[in-house]
């Protein structure tokens, strides 16, 4: 047959080795900053919409703040200007990492907080004012169970946007999957491998799309999970969750 034979997309185990450490670094830093995300985004997005007026303010400038900082000066300035700043030692990329993506998550996270918190009828507070339910009750047992299955679907494509933005903390020296493909691929032209490069990053180009699939369906698992919990009746169930909570305090 003629024509060029079609190349090798399968990489050598060492490579694949050296990309599933950097994996294990690229998932840290996202669960860390995840994490973080997510108690900044419950904090400033019901924060906005506090009935006292400091808290709203510094929950906006917090907000605006960071939804209007670049990622990488963010990162930058979390890796190199902090420890001058505060004289801390020891100061690890991957915690500066963490603190930048967590922040800026959280700001984007926020405000789906307080739109899906909004978006509750004012009439289930009532109700629950009517049981007799502090604030903490109200929040927890009315609101947040009628706000999840709305915030779910934005947070998850929050989640994904994080995931890409972890390759950021490669240029902060940190040996994510990012920072690791690029000394494969400074290696291959070392050792004239020219033919590794477009290999090298298909795989990679995989494997950053096999971790979005894999976040998208987790947080489907989690929508299907409050339907099938709540149903269609999720503002009777959670005034009635609410009744019961009132009673047993």
């Amino acid at each position: 047959m003629g024509g060029e034979p079609m190349p090798d997309l399968i990489l050598t185990p060492s490579n694949y080795l050296r990309l599933m450490e950097g994996l294990v670094v690229t998932l840290q830093v996202l669960v860390g900053s995840f994490l973080l995300g997510t108690v900044l985004s419950v904090i400033f997005g019901i924060g906005r919409l506090s009935t006292r007026a400091w808290v709203r303010r510094l929950s906006s400038v917090y907000v605006e703040f960071a939804r209007g900082a670049s990622a990488i000066i963010l990162l930058f300035w979390m890796f190199f200007a902090l420890p001058i700043l505060f004289g801390l030692r020891g100061w690890s990329p991957m915690t500066a990492g963490i603190l930048a993506l967590g922040i800026n998550m959280g700001a984007y996270g926020a405000e789906i907080v307080r739109g899906a918190v909004k978006s509750v009828p004012k009439g289930q507070s009532e109700a629950a004012v009517s049981l007799n339910l502090t604030n903490t009750q109200r929040l927890r047992h009315v609101v947040l169970p009628q706000a999840v299955p709305i915030i779910l679907p934005p947070f998850g494509n929050l989640t994904i946007e994080i995931m890409k933005g972890t390759s950021l903390v490669s240029l902060i020296t940190l040996s994510d999957l990012a920072f690791e493909v690029q000394k494969l691929r400074v290696n291959s032209v070392v050792i004239a491998d020219s033919a590794t490069t477009p290999v090298l990053y298909l795989n990679v180009l995989a494997i950053y799309f096999l971790l979005a699939f894999v976040i998208d369906r987790i947080f489907k698992f989690g929508e299907r999970r409050i339907a099938a919990k709540f149903g269609d009746v999720p503002r009777r169930r959670a005034v009635k969750s609410a009744a019961g909570a009132g009673v047993t305090g």
